[in-house]
């Protein structure tokens, strides 16, 4: 069973930047998609980014409130996953998580449900 664990979140301001890391452990990540997801105080986990496989090469998918401003990657070397967050902003404050699941099905898995593994999570603030 794969154990994840986040890192790198913080207190930023406004405009500013942030890469969190997701390092596995317990077996490699080839062959797993993995998601980025957030919560907010009294909101629903959310969305944030894929990075899935797609039978030729890794795919990415992005929710509407970060693309263009977020990157996720991911280094099977390292057994990580990163999400590069740039130009923050105060509604990006959330707690972040990073999830896992085995490669198959949909190329681009953006539901919670479809992630059967999940780290602890790492808070980001964005103060205004």
């Amino acid at each position: 069973q794969v154990q994840l664990v986040e890192t790198g979140g913080g207190l930023v301001q406004a405009g500013g930047s942030l890469r969190l890391s997701c390092a596995a452990s317990g077996r490699t990540i080839t062959g797993l998609d993995m998601g980025w997801f957030r919560q907010a105080p009294g909101k629903e986990r959310e969305f944030v980014a894929t990075i899935n496989w797609g039978g030729v090469r890794y795919y990415t998918s992005y929710s509407d409130s970060v693309k263009g401003r977020f990157t996720t990657s991911r280094d099977n070397a390292k057994n990580t996953v990163y999400l590069q967050m740039n130009s923050l902003k105060p509604e990006d404050t959330a707690v972040y998580y990073c999830a896992a699941t085995i490669v198959g099905g949909s190329t681009y898995k953006t539901s919670a449900s479809l992630y059967n593994v999940w780290g602890q999570g790492t808070q980001v603030t964005v103060s205004s």
